[in-house]
């Protein structure tokens, strides 16, 4: 059977590009109207894609004085788009560093339910100093605390979810039954971050669990990856680097015990579209002169470790050795170096690359260009699908659905309408069986 390429829309604001707000193709104001998010959710749907995704941020930043950041808290926007799409998945970024198992496992369990087994977790391990002030803390965990602590939240949440088996709730008026307390189990979990009793006050929902998805995991969330995760979101800049952190997961989930044909790695792409490559490449020249250098400036330079101040903004990148270079930080550092010496790119259009933690692929082109590339990554062992990130909205979004997927439909790469009811249908993943049924547990009730 050909495997089939896997689409995601992550829908950010107004488009991805820092300073999409500010080009005329976009509304920003409209970053607080419902019906924006609606527009995005349904094109995607119309799309048969697979998933929306919404991103999250627990701290307010000087940046937003030249950026728009997300606005709304995901699962509360997601349980609206459930009510106004009936296909399209629907994934909402939690952190595991400051909520509890049991308040996410019920809130995601209750968008499960809502709309009827569609909702997905990108599990996020929040690394922003300035949230920790707002959870009563002076600082942010370690980097080996925060990724222990977020394997532990994810088995927690997984015992909470299965703590009620399919079956539990009988509503048998007749007979007086509401629940059968034999198929309900307290989960008795004590561990190093978490002690939880459970069960979870909502019964197993439609897909037996959301679906868990995790975002470009360094190292340790790459362990944490390999043993819960079922598909990954990531970045890579070149298919030789995307090749590489594919077969490395790859060989890990098979190390894990894990089938890697049901953990689909989605590679970012952020596709800038026009009719002509030349009108392509004039929309990114566009965006990127709308950068504010200084809050650009400011942003990259944090992010690598190296104070870019008073450098010309049209020279090249200089090599210089980041300060307080821990690993991460490096591996940014050289990924851009590596990007602006391959493109030739100087220090403005670098800053244009990057979102604010990370660069990403941009790709400009005319459609038929977007989807070789797509064809290439997908059909050489660089991904099984894509996390597309529209530079600007909502119009970045309808031009990919109405002009790049009907070429990889035409491909044979991507299907033509929804053939299954949940998100797991969509990722072509079983429903997983609940671990109290194959190995079973004390009941909540017995007599």
């Amino acid at each position: 059977m050909t495997p089939t390429l896997r689409l995601n829309a992550f829908l950010l604001g107004v488009g991805h590009h820092d300073a999409a707000w500010r080009h005329p193709r976009t509304e920003p104001r409209r970053i607080t109207e419902l019906a924006h998010f609606v527009e995005l959710a349904r094109t995607a749907e119309r799309g048969a894609l697979d998933s929306v995704l919404l991103a999250d941020g627990l701290s307010v930043g000087p940046d937003i004085r030249h950026r728009v950041p997300p606005v709304f808290e995901p699962l509360t926007l997601l349980a609206a788009l459930a009510t106004a799409t009936e296909h399209i998945g629907l994934i909402a970024s939690v952190s595991t560093t400051w909520n509890e198992p049991f308040h996410v496992a019920r809130q995601l369990a209750s968008l499960d339910h809502l709309s009827g087994g569609r909702a997905g977790w990108n599990i996020v391990s929040s690394g922003q100093e300035r949230e920790a002030a707002n959870f009563n803390r002076d600082r942010q965990p370690d980097h080996p605390d925060r990724y222990r602590r977020a394997a532990e939240f994810v088995d927690v949440a997984v015992k909470l979810w299965d703590s009620w088996e399919d079956d539990a709730l009988v509503l048998n008026a007749g007979a007086g039954v509401s629940v059968d307390t034999g198929r309900v189990h307290e989960i008795d979990h004590w561990g190093a971050d978490f002690q939880v009793r459970g069960p979870l006050t909502t019964p197993r929902s439609p897909q037996g669990r959301p679906l868990l998805v995790q975002t470009d995991p360094p190292a340790d969330g790459i362990r944490t990856a390999a043993r819960h995760v079922e598909a990954v979101f990531t970045v890579q800049q070149t298919l030789t680097e995307a090749q590489a952190f594919y077969g490395g997961l790859k060989r890990q989930l098979v190390a894990a015990g894990r089938n890697p044909d049901l953990v689909p790695i989605m590679a970012g792409i952020t596709p800038v579209i026009g009719g002509t490559e030349a009108e392509a490449h004039a929309l990114a020249a566009e965006l990127e002169a709308l950068v504010v250098p200084h809050q650009a400036l400011a942003q990259l330079s944090t992010a690598l470790g190296v104070d870019l101040f008073g450098l010309p903004l049209d020279g090249p990148l200089p090599e210089l050795a980041p300060v307080r270079a821990g690993q991460a930080r490096l591996n940014r550092y050289r990924l851009l170096t590596d990007l602006a010496r391959r493109e030739g790119l100087t220090i403005r259009q670098t800053i244009g690359r990057f979102d604010g933690s990370r660069g990403y692929r941009v790709v400009a082109g005319t459609p038929e260009q977007i989807a070789d590339q797509i064809e290439r990554w997908f059909t050489q062992g660089a991904a099984d699908g894509f996390n597309v990130m529209p530079p600007y909205l909502p119009d970045g979004l309808t031009d990919f659905v109405d002009q790049v997927v009907p070429i990889l439909r035409a491909r044979g790469l991507f299907r033509t309408e929804y053939t299954g009811r949940t998100l797991r249908d969509h990722y072509g993943l079983p429903r997983p069986a609940n671990i109290y049924t194959a190995a079973p547990a004390p009941a909540l009730v017995t007599a």
